[in-house]
């Protein structure tokens, strides 16, 4: 065997087996991991209860909550409480908007939306709590339309600013479903 194909071995040994060693090291993708119980298939996730004066809210957070668990490509996602595995129930507390930066003239140009809601997440099966958080709490802040002249009141500001109502209710939901799976 000629020195130049021992040296290619060589280094094709070292990276083959560099290779299998950090493939099994346990590093996954994050954001994909889960720490419910393995029976756990089918989840429960009946329309949010909306407390707020902001119209449809209810809907468009149980419809970004329920594609978010989809979208994670492990669980059924049902729109009742009965014949699940688990069940998500939900119920929006507050929204608020408030201006954080005005423009040279005193017009709000960025604006500040809290989300605050109640989760809970319960394994039906062993009737168990696995996860709650009573006043789960989100913040965004967003650019105020060129053209927007809105008050404080969140019906205004979201009825005009639909980009920034579809925007926080999937981050939310998106934060909502992560600290459920990954038990943060």
């Amino acid at each position: 065997m000629t020195p130049d194909r021992r040296r290619f071995l060589r280094l094709l040994c070292t990276v083959g087996g560099g290779a299998l060693a950090t493939g099994a090291c346990g590093y996954t993708l994050a954001g994909r991991g889960s720490f419910l119980p393995a029976y756990i298939r089918t989840v429960g996730i009946p329309a949010f209860t909306n407390h707020t004066t902001v119209f449809n809210l209810e809907t468009l957070m149980t419809e970004k909550v329920r594609a978010e668990f989809i979208g994670r490509g492990k669980y059924k996602v049902l729109p009742q409480d009965t014949g699940v595995d688990a069940l998500l129930v939900g119920d929006v507390a507050a929204v608020a908007v408030a201006p954080t930066s005005f423009n040279a003239a005193q017009l709000a140009s960025r604006y500040v939306i809290t989300m605050t809601a109640s989760i809970q997440f319960r394994d039906v099966r062993e009737n168990k709590l696995l996860w709650e958080n009573p006043s789960i709490s989100f913040r965004q802040e967003y650019e105020a339309a060129a053209s927007a002249n809105v008050a404080i009141d969140p019906n205004a500001f979201l009825s005009q600013e639909a980009n920034a109502l579809n925007r926080v209710t999937t981050e939310f939901a998106q934060a909502i479903v992560s600290s459920i799976l990954e038990a943060f």
